[in-house]
């Protein structure tokens, strides 16, 4: 028996498991001899781009029901090691027990994780909502605040980094923290930026409409500026303003999987692995890499993947589908996602939906809010645990979803 290993249950992970036995299924299914195995601490998808909302303790699908109509295993444990001239993944499980398993085919869709500079009291007096668990600690941290005397730093919360999950998050936060501390509250949210314009990696297109939303939801921004140090009462910028704060939100900048690194070939700044058009490391041929951890061309005219659910969608069914053709002797698929649209949640006051890579404003304020909910809602969850269903969903060639 053959095995095709996928490391990790978010969207790669997922959708590479599987397009994977969507594709042995058409070959001959048990009699194709290949066994699709993921390894995850959990048999869940996490809604990351959902974890700026509240309620984010529930933002997850249950992934067990799917793998077993699809016959995909499920082995619960952490990857520690890729043993890569023995074909070899070291696993731990939750008790600490560590074993070995052996793949023909790897994928690893480990994803991304939020990078934490070395920045004095960050650590150990910042939040994050780039997990789950710290996404439901920072929810529970807000309500908390309503325990404590009004004061300007309990109002306030500072947000580090005004990228995309910096300027969703900042524009829900007026309205939440109001309905924590009260609708009079005087609540304060201030984004702190290094660079000199809001959502630097958003492109000149999208700025003013980012600009008018969160003005007009009352929310600060300091550009040009960094965090310098945190504490348990602020912050303190680059430009020595400082800033009274018991909650302070890192966002700023994201690595790819640290298990990258035992695999060789070239890396990016983030630490993804380059790809060939089959998602398949150069230098590794038994190992596909999809999502966050993937560096992967996107249409040949210089645009490549982004660290984004969009792109982990789709390079998780090519991904699949080739490990698999590889071991059944079928033609590959080039990897390509020729479209590219970009939709950001501006809170109350709505969102913005822009097309193509120079991100041209397509829909704003109310008219785009209904789309980023289809987005969030429907479009990243997974199908239900109907086999035919899930292996139409997870063909690489299946139409994505439109902005309108």
């Amino acid at each position: 028996m053959q095995r095709i290993v996928v490391v990790g249950t978010g969207f790669a992970g997922t959708w590479s498991a599987l397009a994977a036995m969507r594709l042995i299924h058409l070959h001959g299914g048990k009699d194709a001899g290949i066994e699709v195995t993921v390894i995850s601490p959990e048999p869940r998808l996490v809604m990351r781009p959902r974890l700026y909302e509240s309620d984010a303790k529930n933002m997850s699908a249950a992934l067990d029901g799917l793998f077993r109509v699809t016959g995909i295993q499920f082995a619960k444990g952490t990857v520690e090691s890729i043993r890569v001239p023995e074909r070899l993944v070291n696993v731990v499980d939750q008790t600490g027990a560590c074993s070995a398993l052996s793949y023909d085919r790897l994928i690893l869709a480990a994803g991304s994780r939020l990078r934490r500079p070395n920045i004095p009291g960050l650590r150990e007096h910042s939040f994050s909502i780039d997990q789950l668990g710290e996404a439901a600690a920072f929810e529970a941290h807000l309500h908390s605040l309503a325990a404590l005397p009004p004061s300007p730093a309990r109002n306030t919360v500072v947000v580090g980094g005004g990228g995309f999950t910096g300027i969703e998050i900042a524009a829900e936060l007026p309205n939440r923290l109001r309905s924590i501390l009260g609708q009079d509250a005087e609540v304060r949210v201030v984004i702190v930026e290094q660079a000199a314009e809001i959502g630097p990696e958003l492109g000149a297109n999208p700025r003013p409409v980012i600009t008018q939303a969160l003005a007009e939801q009352g929310v600060e921004t300091k550009l040009g500026a960094a965090v310098m140090s945190v504490d348990d009462k602020g912050v303190v910028t680059t430009s020595g303003e400082r800033i009274e704060s018991l909650t302070v939100l890192w966002t700023a900048g994201v690595e790819a999987t640290p298990l990258t690194r035992q695999i060789p070939g070239l890396k990016d700044k983030c630490g993804r692995l380059h790809v060939d058009k089959d998602l398949r490391v150069p230098s590794a041929k038994d190992i596909f890499v999809a999502g966050d951890a993937a560096l992967a061309d996107t249409d040949g005219d210089g645009h490549y993947a982004m660290m984004s659910c969009q792109h982990a969608l789709s390079l998780g069914r090519f991904a699949g589908h080739n490990a698999a053709a590889d071991l059944l002797g079928v033609a590959a698929k080039p990897y390509s996602q020729l479209t590219y649209g970009t939709c950001l949640d501006l809170g109350p006051w709505g969102a913005v939906v822009t097309e193509g890579w120079d991100r041209t404003v397509r829909f704003k304020a109310s008219v785009a809010k209904p789309i980023k909910q289809n987005i969030n809602r429907v479009v990243i969850y997974p199908p239900s645990a109907n086999r035919a269903e899930a292996f139409a969903a997870a063909d690489p060639d299946r139409p994505g979803p439109t902005l309108t």
